[in-house]
């Protein structure tokens, strides 16, 4: 196993094999420095690819076959670069090492520094963040006009995508089902400051220009199920390469027709990433929460103590804007929900650090008892 941490700068060469400027797979991302962090790779026989699609043990990578030069889906397995650390294991998105001597299979022998991530907390209990998508340049988050937005729900996906290292882009799905999608826009750009916010219909084809002239590069679709992210994904390809259902008539809600994330190339360069539908959305970092609430953070500068908790202090800025209703009572308090959460989840990724540190000594410690003494 090859383990890749920071990019390697050995620059390119002219005769390089992996020059990205000549690389059949530059309109998906690879670039120079990708090609040079490559090389070492390169030279002992192994093809750089990019992950379309994550299943149990093994991963579809799209490569340039070395025989005729064009671009092919090969499937590697992913157990010699699989750890303990679940936010760094092979996703879709990645860009990786691919192995076609391996023996029994071929497999993936590296995984790339990633430029980007989509890093939730996990489902489960424990402190550990899933990767929903990797190495993207925009999050596209999709909110159907079908059914009331949930502002709550918008802030906390605004904030994992911030917390990405992309650009977040709302798209406002599903507008030839409604008359008020322009008030419903003027609302959640009010909760996305900084953010631009998109009313679409892929049914008619309303706004799918400008999309399509933002959502450039790579791309990530995140949101609940039914909010028509498969649709939109069929839209930017140009192809149904997603299949897609009607939601229920009851609820509004959607069938979790996708079920695992996967990265379709967009005609013309570039690729869409469309994942399954979020029931939770935990966050996994709070650098995005400041991003996502920006508006609170820039009344926050006013205050007279760069310390002020918000509570007693006096000339508290946020306390005059919560009182005067500038600022919203709803946002503040979703903002200090999302800030619990992470405060929490801190404590919890600390906490389990120091109990792998701890074990570690107690192995160390037990090894050295146990050699035999001169």
């Amino acid at each position: 196993m090859i383990t890749m941490h920071d990019p390697v700068t050995t620059p390119d060469t002219p005769d390089s094999p992996v020059t990205a400027s000549a690389h059949p797979l530059a309109g998906l991302g690879w670039t120079d420095g990708r090609a040079a962090a490559f090389a070492p790779l390169a030279a002992a026989g192994l093809l750089p690819g990019r992950i379309v699609r994550m299943d149990r043990g093994s991963c579809e990578v799209l490569l340039v076959d070395p025989d005729d030069g064009e671009p092919a889906v090969r499937r590697a397995a992913t157990r010699p670069v699989m750890t303990a650390d679940t936010a760094h294991n092979p996703c879709t998105g990645d860009w990786v090492a691919y192995d076609p001597a391996a023996r029994p299979a071929p497999a993936l022998a590296a995984v790339l520094p990633r430029t980007t991530a989509i890093v939730r907390k996990g489902a489960h209990k424990r402190s550990e963040g899933q990767v929903l998508a990797a190495n993207v340049d925009t999050v596209l988050i999709a909110v159907s006009l079908a059914a009331e937005p949930d502002p709550g729900r918008i802030e906390r996906l605004l904030a994992l995508a911030w917390e990405s290292g992309a650009e977040p882009l709302i798209v406002l799905t599903k507008s030839d089902l409604v008359h008020d999608g322009d008030f419903v826009r003027a609302d959640v750009e009010a909760i996305a400051p900084g953010v631009t916010v998109l009313t679409v219909s892929a049914e008619t084809g309303e706004g799918m220009d400008a999309l399509r002239a933002r959502a450039t590069g790579s791309c990530a679709l995140i949101g609940q199920s039914g909010t028509g992210k498969s649709t939109l994904t069929n839209a930017l390809a140009g192809t149904a390469a997603m299949t897609v259902q009607q939601v229920r008539s009851v609820d509004e809600k959607g069938r979790h027709t996708t079920t695992v994330r996967e990265l379709v190339p967009v005609p013309g360069g570039g690729a869409v990433i469309d994942t399954p539908g979020l029931r939770g959305v935990g966050l996994f970092g709070g650098e995005g929460i400041e991003q996502a609430f920006a508006d609170i953070t820039a009344v926050a500068a006013d205050c007279r103590y760069a310390d002020c908790s918000h509570r007693t202090e006096p000339r508290c800025a946020v306390r005059a804007a919560l009182a005067d209703g500038t600022l919203p009572e709803r946002r503040w308090e979703s903002y200090l929900k999302l800030q619990r959460e992470n405060d929490w989840i801190a404590a919890r990724t600390d906490a389990r650090l120091r109990a792998e540190r701890a074990r570690h000594r107690k192995h160390l410690t037990k090894a050295a008892r146990s050699r035999p003494k001169p």
